[in-house]
């Protein structure tokens, strides 16, 4: 855990910045930023003690920005659902300048994402496999691009920087399981790529907490590239069919090509330069969902192992 430190956190409100805001704003001054007009999301980082900022990536301003963080935690995005150009602008040119603009930094996290990888069936997607065309074009080539602009700023002006390519996150604050969950809850159908079983690692909030803050302190010259998920591989079938076990309900899935092939990330290098996750899935599904839905009484199904 990292003490005394000055740490920005973009993104802060979202659902994994701000559960890594948090833990951290216990022994370390640490600065939110989004964009902030809605004042219960200012409210949210003041009660957690950190220091909520104004920032709007989509702007490149950051005047109003202190150059004297000892890390970062680059979260902030452009989902990707309007104009290609403002999204590349977004996350690749203004992620560049925000790196550039905390050069003193000791280390920066770029988060990018495992949907740049092109499709290799079914075994696990390594780092150093190439990008594919994902169904979210214009967000997944947004991050192949700001990789490249940071990769370059970091190797030519010496700025630690890691990069971590987020796979399946999911826990209180949602995620891809949670939302899977909802669907089951309502009756509705479970989209999946046809190519089946559909692999994912899902890493539970606990364990993205300890290995973001992991991942600011091992930033260097070159970058480091590396997939951030859950140690155990499951797929997406298995953890339905145990959600639905869970809340009473048996999910239905509905097999199609327009599905997001599954993100099923090798982890052998993240286990030697962050480490291995502690919770399992199972514990980490029940956990989500008794979270997420304290009026329903879940059944005891199957083994809750830390």
């Amino acid at each position: 855990m990292l003490t005394g430190e000055k740490v920005l956190i973009t993104g802060a409100t979202g659902k994994i910045a701000f559960p890594i805001a948090r833990a951290l704003a216990g022994r370390n001054e640490v600065w939110g930023a989004a964009r902030l007009r809605d004042p219960v999301d200012r409210g949210r980082l003041d009660a957690v003690g950190v220091t909520p900022l104004a920032l709007d990536m989509s702007s490149g301003d950051f005047t109003g920005v202190p150059d004297d963080f000892t890390y970062v935690f680059h979260a902030a995005v452009d989902p990707g659902a309007g104009d290609w150009t403002h999204c590349v602008q977004t996350n690749a040119h203004h992620s560049g300048d925000l790196l550039w603009h905390c050069r003193a930094a000791k280390g920066f996290v770029l988060c990018s994402t495992g949907s740049i990888y092109g499709y290799q069936g079914q075994r696990p997607l390594r780092e150093t496999d190439p990008p594919g065309v994902p169904l979210r074009a214009n967000y997944s080539f947004s991050k192949v691009a700001a990789e490249a602009v940071c990769t370059w700023i970091s190797r030519h002006h010496r700025v630690p920087l890691t990069i971590i390519r987020i796979c399946s996150t999911y826990g209180p604050e949602g995620g891809a399981p949670a939302d899977r969950l909802d669907a089951i809850l309502a009756g509705e159908p479970i989209r999946l790529h046809p190519d089946r079983p559909n692999n994912y690692n899902p890493i539970y909030e606990d364990d993205y907490v300890a290995l973001g803050i992991r991942a600011m302190e091992v930033a260097d010259v070159p970058p480091v590239v590396v997939n951030w998920a859950g140690s155990e591989t499951v797929s997406a079938e298995d953890y339905c069919t145990y959600l639905g076990a869970l809340v009473g309900s048996t999910p239905a899935f509905d097999y199609t090509p327009d599905a997001h092939t599954p993100l099923w990330p090798d982890v052998t290098r993240m286990h030697e330069i962050l480490g291995r996750t502690r919770v399992s899935w199972r514990d980490g599904m029940r956990r989500m969902t008794a979270a997420r839905h304290p009026e329903i009484t879940l059944a005891p199904v199957g083994p809750a192992q830390g």
